[in-house]
């Protein structure tokens, strides 16, 4: 998920030395843009403290983007990618020989892959990746290589260990008609396992476009390069629309919904989501340091209150998905064995009050935005995170905005938490999910 740990160069001892040491400095990460006429993106960031280079693109589409028929390809496509090409029958071989490594990673939003390496050797990663642009390799023992990769994933993370199917019950309890309702394995193994050729072909065409990517080049290169490697590599590759994307808008939700489940796992567990808004929305930053007051650490609300305090959870978290569309807020524990689930729950809407009638006190209001700052410095420092950074803020509308980070945050008030709180934490607004041991059935 994406999240403030997602994420100019940081080229000088001094300037390291003043990231580290100045809460209030911030690192600004420049870079340059370009286009080329076939309508891929690139943004090249300068880093001459470094040795290597990365290779970033990031493909707009994700499982929201999916047939809900035919769930699951966005990250059965991650794994096609690593198939080969019609020039490159083993992507892995070539890169391993220049010292380079790679991966990717999909979501409901977007998907994004990376190329390490040693920086002389850039255009290797230039070879690569506009190889399976152009021309991924499309044969049935791939697919079916693939498929069964994908559906034993399937069967390992989703269904076969305890709590695995929770985003495959949370997401359609929380959202009745976006795409989010299912999780980027897919609504069902079906869906993967029934997977055609005629099916995959049509989601590769359709999505992986120059129109539809964004390309990061950073590390120890200069612009100038980049550009003779974009148009060498990828300027061949033709011009082809960005697909629309037209997707329901989920309804507000105007009851409170509830499912309790009798599985086969160690302790009873508790979820409760919550609507939000979109990432794009000015309140993104406030519901994110609302997440940080409630389980960033052993200082945090709910560990100290709920946890350390009154043991009534041996563990607790609070996070929000960082969805492009409006997403969800998400509160889950494990009540300790002798407490009475329903008395774990009233604890935690007790402290959701709490914050919807009571102002966030200065000093713990300032703790929490040090450290979300410190973190954002510490990721500044590290060229594949600004390479993913760079590309995700690219796709919300400017790059740049990688810079203001920072300031998006430390611009947060007690009245905004407060306000947020009110708007969110409504038992309307929730969607609960309750896993109990099946010795309790």
């Amino acid at each position: 998920m994406l999240h403030k740990n997602w994420l100019s160069s940081i080229s000088e001892a001094k300037k390291n030395y003043l990231c580290l040491h100045s809460i209030k400095f911030t690192c600004m990460i420049h870079f340059s843009r370009f286009t080329l006429a076939n309508g891929l993106r690139f943004l090249v960031h300068e880093d001459a403290a470094t040795p290597m280079a990365v290779l970033n693109i990031l493909y707009d589409v994700g499982a929201r983007d999916e047939d809900p028929e035919k769930t699951g390809f966005a990250h059965l496509f991650e794994h096609l990618m690593f198939g080969g090409s019609v020039h490159i029958p083993q992507f892995d071989t070539p890169l391993q020989r220049v010292g380079g490594e790679n991966n990717a990673f999909t979501s409901n939003d977007i998907t994004n892959y990376y190329i390490s390496l040693p920086a002389v050797n850039l255009e290797t990663a230039f070879w690569l990746e506009s190889d399976r642009m152009l021309s991924l390799a499309f044969s049935e023992k791939s697919l079916e290589t693939q498929r069964q990769v994908v559906s034993e994933e399937f069967k390992q993370r989703y269904l076969n260990q305890p709590y695995g199917d929770v985003w495959l019950k949370l997401r359609p309890l929380a959202y009745q008609v976006h795409p989010y309702q299912w999780a980027t394995i897919g609504k069902e193994l079906a869906h993967i396992e029934d997977a055609s050729m005629t099916d995959v072909k049509a989601f590769f065409h359709k999505h992986y476009l120059p129109t539809n990517a964004i390309v990061v080049v950073a590390g120890n290169v200069k612009v100038e390069e980049v550009k003779l490697l974009a148009e060498k590599w990828f300027g061949p590759i033709p011009f082809a629309p960005k697909p629309d994307r037209l997707l329901p808008a989920e309804p507000e939700q105007i009851s409170a919904r509830r499912q309790i489940v009798q599985a086969d796992v160690p302790l009873k567990s508790l979820y409760i989501a919550f609507h939000i808004p979109g990432r794009l929305d000015p309140a993104y930053y406030t519901i994110d340091l609302i997440t940080d007051l409630f389980s960033r650490g052993q200082s945090s609300r709910l560990y100290r209150h709920l946890v350390k305090d009154l043991g009534i959870f041996t563990e607790i978290h609070a996070y929000q998905l960082g969805s492009l569309d409006p997403g969800l807020f998400v509160i889950e524990g494990k009540p300790a064995p002798q407490v009475p689930l329903e008395d774990a729950e009233a604890a935690i809407w007790q402290e959701l009050e709490s914050l919807k009638s009571e102002l966030v006190p200065d000093e713990e209001l300032q703790k929490v935005k040090n450290k979300i700052e410190s973190t954002l410095i510490f990721s500044q420092m590290n060229i594949m995170e600004k390479a993913m950074s760079l590309a995700f803020y690219e796709l919300l509308g400017d790059g740049s905005q990688i810079n203001q980070e920072a300031g998006h945050y430390l611009a947060v008030s007690n009245a905004s938490i407060q306000e947020q709180a009110r708007q969110i934490f409504r038992k309307e607004n929730s969607s609960t999910l309750i896993y109990l041991p099946l010795q309790h059935a």
